[in-house]
């Protein structure tokens, strides 16, 4: 999954094509609508925050909406491992008050923000067969791209599976504690201040039912989804969705508390998203309409707004700066 996604002038996200939008694979929630970015820039308000890190800030605009809607955000710092990404975003934020770090800070004051980055981060696959375990690997037969599995004996991946992934006969699925350590370093960097991370997924005791027994690993080609990550290799994007409560566990035992875990559209609601809408100027009952589509999608519960979650989490003064998100906050739920 590295490897087709990062892999310098291979990868998916390494190489030159669209990814965002109509003409791309798929369309994010910033693509849809400005409004993400700016009721972003307005809950997050209390917080005075003057410094901004967003990781993996996509086309940009993200960065450009919210920094067109903060009255606080001094700096506004963007970290993407895309080359090709990087240099699309710069053209988009050029005029703004925007650097690109190389690096993750080793220490790490205000907001950072981070919209569909975890489900993109490299995952394992693991299966329980003949009353043990196995990882999903890759080997290459005759030229082609075969899957090989093997034996799980010892070590963390091991661990988690056996807490997580029920002892079904075939029984298939992802950890990621790839994306578990990001959310840790994060969090033990963070000196004061929130991690606001939005993605599609489901607290652990939905994650693993058994009904959902070959996991949810998924490829994005041309506005189409399918299940197959070795077919077209480096000109798909895959995913999977989160396991949130592995990330609200990363963060807590970093020294980080939950503030607030809700549905996207509980979030966005209580963010203001309908009062914005509707005090925005529009240049024409098309645009308006075409504006108020994009709300539904990102609020539907048969669209984004129950499948996407917000979590939140935080250290010293954040934790109070944000306290008027405690009436939506789903926390039981991890």
């Amino acid at each position: 999954m590295r490897a087709a996604l990062y892999a310098p002038g291979l990868g998916y996200y390494a190489a030159g094509a669209t990814k965002f939008g109509t003409s791309g694979d798929f369309v994010t929630a910033p693509e849809m609508s400005w409004l993400l970015g700016t009721v972003l820039a307005d809950v997050f308000s209390p917080m005075n925050a003057q410094s901004v890190l967003e990781l993996g800030a996509g086309s940009g605009k993200l960065a450009r909406d919210f920094l067109g809607a903060s009255r606080d955000a001094k700096q506004y710092k963007i970290l993407d491992i895309s080359a090709d990404l990087r240099e699309r975003q710069q053209v988009v934020l050029a005029g703004c008050a925007v650097t690109w770090l190389d690096a993750l800070p080793k220490k790490i004051e205000g907001l950072v923000l981070a919209n569909e980055v975890l489900d993109a981060v490299p995952c394992e696959i693991v299966r329980f067969r003949n009353e043990h375990f196995e990882q999903a690997r890759v080997c290459t037969i005759n030229g082609a791209f075969e899957w090989l599995w093997q034996p799980l004996l010892t070590g963390s991946l091991l661990d988690a599976a056996q807490h997580r992934i029920p002892p079904i006969e075939g029984y298939t699925s992802e950890i990621n504690l790839e994306a578990e350590a990001l959310v840790a370093t994060l969090a033990e960097r963070q000196m004061d201040g929130a991690l606001c991370f939005i993605d599609y997924g489901f607290p652990r005791r939905e994650y693993y039912v058994p009904d959902r027994n070959s996991g949810t690993l998924a490829c994005h080609y041309q506005h189409r989804v399918h299940f197959d990550p070795l077919r077209l290799a480096g000109l798909q994007d895959i995913t999977a969705h989160v396991d949130f409560t592995a990330m609200a566990e990363a963060a807590v035992d970093a020294g980080a508390s939950v503030i607030c875990y809700a549905t996207q559209a509980q979030f966005l609601l209580r963010a203001g998203l309908l009062h914005r809408f509707e005090n925005a100027a529009f240049s024409s009952g098309v645009e308006r309409a075409k504006a108020l589509g994009a709300v539904q999608k990102l609020l539907s519960p048969t669209e984004m707004g129950e499948l996407f979650k917000v979590i939140i989490v935080g250290k010293g003064s954040a934790i109070e700066a944000l306290g008027h998100l405690a009436d939506i906050d789903q926390s039981y739920r991890l």
